[in-house]
């Protein structure tokens, strides 16, 4: 009648098929008490549903992003990985606590002067400067809130710090922007002219131009290349490097006088290799720029905003997005589709952990368009192109191998 779980010293007997016997054994037996503690787990869980929350909360699995740190520096410069959020957050609370103590200081002062004027008191003011007091922290509590972006994974440009903006006043302008008007070209003598024209694709009013690969044909460099697509109202440069025949490098040049993004690209692959990919269409997209929390990240994520018109066209239902997750940069493409929601989805879990009113019976669904690949940030030039001639003032910030030492720590 059913067998027993072998002894864990039977498990190392000499004889081979003995010992086959007793593993399978006791492999049964462990599962069988396995599955007999989930049923008996999930009998109690349905009497008492604070234990299944009890023990959901504390399985959460620790991940390398969970044990992110920080910089513990009130610091904002572009070096600096600290979480801004949790900076501004910092001083504001400090500022509230000054100006609550200063009020305070100044109400004391006043009763002291009401006490030696009259031992008459009157009840109703003190109830009504406590009433107006206590609305000025509810108000300033509403805008610190409306402040931090609801979102765990969304990027708040609001938290850019003044010092970024001084630094890079072209990007951070307070003029609204010109639609963007893209340059693409790529490395001299190049071969990747397909890939080239699928970046035209995805970024909105581009056009590819190749460089020059005659014998005798004068080669043109990026700072020439600069001027003269700046004469032609060209917002940005896009150049494309390759190796083996593939794209492994890119460059971004913010017209008319830089800064100067340099990336390394991995894993490309084209849209017509992906499976059940659709066709892309000439819409504006919408754009999503997630998980840029420090001062380098929200200045990455500002130079795409200046790449794409801020003026989505929703009839296309394209999105473009970019998902920062240690310090790589995912590029995804997708066009979407709401539809009903089907009896075997779950429903929709905000990021306070609860359900979201309102989209009980919606979904929406996604179809990639492509290309699909991976941005890793290696290089912030201040000017336009490489900054070796214009010495170490121009490089803002450079990737190091060293950088990588501690693998909790991310600079995006």
């Amino acid at each position: 009648m059913g067998f027993t779980k072998p002894q864990e010293q039977a498990l190392k007997g000499a004889n081979k098929s003995r010992r086959k016997e007793l593993f399978v054994q006791h492999k049964r037996a462990k599962d069988k008490e396995r599955r007999e503690e989930r049923f008996r787990r999930k009998k109690e869980e349905d009497k008492n549903p604070e234990l299944r929350a009890a023990r959901l909360a504390k399985n959460k699995p620790l991940t390398l992003d969970q044990k992110r740190v920080w910089d513990d520096v009130d610091d904002d410069s572009l070096g600096a990985v600290v979480d801004l959020e949790m900076i501004k957050r910092r001083r504001i609370e400090q500022a509230e606590a000054e100006e609550q103590a200063a009020f305070e200081a100044e109400n004391k002062d006043e009763e002291e002067d009401d006490e030696m004027d009259s031992m008459l008191g009157s009840d109703e003011e003190d109830e009504e400067m406590r009433d107006a007091a206590l609305e000025r922290q509810k108000e300033k509590r509403a805008r610190r809130d409306n402040s931090v972006a609801p979102s765990t994974t969304s990027t708040n440009l609001d938290l850019t710090p003044a010092s970024l903006a001084l630094k890079f006043p072209s990007l951070f302008t307070d003029v609204p922007p010109p639609t963007p008007k893209i340059l693409v070209t790529t490395s001299l003598n190049s071969t990747i002219h397909e890939e080239a024209q699928m970046l035209c694709a995805l970024f909105p009013n581009s056009s590819y131009i190749p460089r020059s690969a005659h014998r005798y044909g004068h080669k043109y460099s990026l700072r020439e290349i600069c001027k003269f697509a700046t004469n032609r109202d060209y917002t940005a440069i896009l150049l494309l490097k390759e190796d083996l025949k593939k794209p492994t490098g890119l460059s971004v040049v913010h017209l008319p006088s830089g800064p100067t993004f340099h990336f390394s690209i991995s894993n490309w692959i084209e849209g017509r290799k992906l499976p059940g990919h659709g066709n892309p269409t000439n819409h504006y997209p919408e754009l999503l720029l997630n998980n840029f929390k420090t001062p380098l990240g929200l200045l990455t994520a500002k130079l795409f905003m200046t790449l794409f018109p801020p003026r989505p066209e929703f009839q296309g239902r394209q999105v473009v997005t970019l998902h920062n997750q240690r310090d790589y940069i995912f590029v995804r493409r997708h066009r979407y589709v709401f539809r009903e929601k089907r009896q075997t989805e779950k429903s929709i879990v905000g990021p306070d952990g609860r359900e979201v009113k309102g989209v009980e019976g919606i979904r929406a669904g996604l179809q990639e368009l492509g290309p699909r690949f991976t941005l890793k940030l290696r290089r912030v030039d201040k000017g336009i192109g490489r900054a070796g001639s214009q010495g170490d003032d121009a490089i803002q910030w450079e990737w190091k191998a060293k950088m990588e030492k501690d693998r909790k720590r991310f600079n995006l």
